[in-house]
């Protein structure tokens, strides 16, 4: 699943040659649902390959497409170079559910230690400091629940994978956007309509209740447990967690206790209502949300009472009951 060519009609050179790198292609094997399309909950199952490359390029892409600004362009498309297997399930594992930013801290290393992206950022004139940290430039990334590249970049593309709005929605979306100041003076990614942002932001917010429901939390804290246990007798360090998902699954899959978690892992496929107490996993999760910004008129809650509404029931979620799942 690419909607590459609907954020910009052609990859510039640049980002091709970073895009061929080592690093960024061990991205490709790399998911962006954190293991859960490994489950066979239903949610899950059928959905299409959707990856850290994948979301890498676009977020680049975005980018490119509203700024053409080089430096912002490369900060973004190398983002997610230090995302490691499973994704945000290794911020559960380091006990970061609600902030899931543990994972970033290695991003400036591994440009660093790619010869072949240090390379190609000296051919472009840019310094490993201007392109390590895209939380520096607005447009790329800035703070919930306002809209930035890499935020519009993984809804629109879970949007298409959970089946919620067909790929033509999403290219009557993006066109609807532009760059304008927000209420703080800050650049933002905001909607021209006020009917358009409406209509993304009511999609923006199934694919949030998606991210916390019962199913996504229940399946990132059993694999982050199944990793846990796996480290701790020998099977699998660190280090491995930073080389592709086909490979630690292959290290999960050759020990027989770790292959037998692994499976039942895999065989998950309903939440239950109720289940041996010692068993109930109490999960938090981040609750990632958009209210979009319209051009000249305000943020989206302020301009509409029932998304108002349906935003304040979704930060009201709770997580303060125990799941369980077979």
């Amino acid at each position: 699943m690419k909607l590459w060519k609907t954020y910009h009609q052609d990859i510039p050179v640049f980002m091709q040659k970073m895009a061929e790198t080592p690093a960024m292609k061990r991205l490709q094997d790399i998911g962006m649902n954190c293991g859960c399309e490994y489950t066979s909950f239903p949610l899950f199952i059928n959905m299409g390959s959707y990856s850290r490359y994948d979301h890498s390029i676009g977020c680049g892409l975005i980018v490119w497409h509203f700024t053409h600004d080089l430096r912002q362009t490369v900060a973004a498309l190398l983002h997610d170079i230090a995302s490691p297997a499973f994704a945000h399930v290794i911020d559960f594992l380091n006990g970061d559910h609600e902030q899931q930013e543990s994972t970033e801290d290695a991003t400036e290393t591994v440009i660093a230690t790619s010869p072949e992206l240090m390379a190609e950022l000296k051919e472009l004139g840019l310094k490993l400091e201007e392109v390590s940290d895209y939380h520096r430039y607005p447009i790329a990334d800035n703070d919930t629940p306002q809209l930035s590249a890499d935020r519009l970049e993984y809804t629109l593309g879970n949007i298409v994978n959970y089946g919620i709005a067909p790929i033509e929605e999403m290219e009557r979306w993006y066109g609807n956007l532009t760059v304008g100041r927000n209420e703080m003076g800050s650049p933002e990614l905001m909607f021209t309509d006020s009917d358009t942002a409406l209509a993304f932001g009511k999609a923006a917010l199934k694919t949030s209740r998606i991210y916390v429901c019962n199913e996504d939390r229940y399946a990132m804290q059993t694999l982050a447990e199944l990793l846990k246990t796996h480290i701790e007798r020998g099977i699998l360090n660190i280090s491995d967690l930073y080389r592709t998902e086909t490979e630690v699954i292959t290290l999960l899959e050759g020990d027989a206790a770790a292959k037998r978690d692994w499976n039942r892992f895999r065989a998950l496929h309903r939440m239950l209502d109720n289940g041996p107490e010692s068993e109930g996993k109490f999960i938090s999760a981040k609750k990632r949300r958009i209210n979009p910004f319209v051009l000249e008129k305000g943020r989206l809650t302020d301009l509409s009472a029932d998304f108002s509404h349906d935003m304040e029931q979704f930060m009201a979620t709770s997580f303060g009951t125990p799941l369980w799942g077979r």
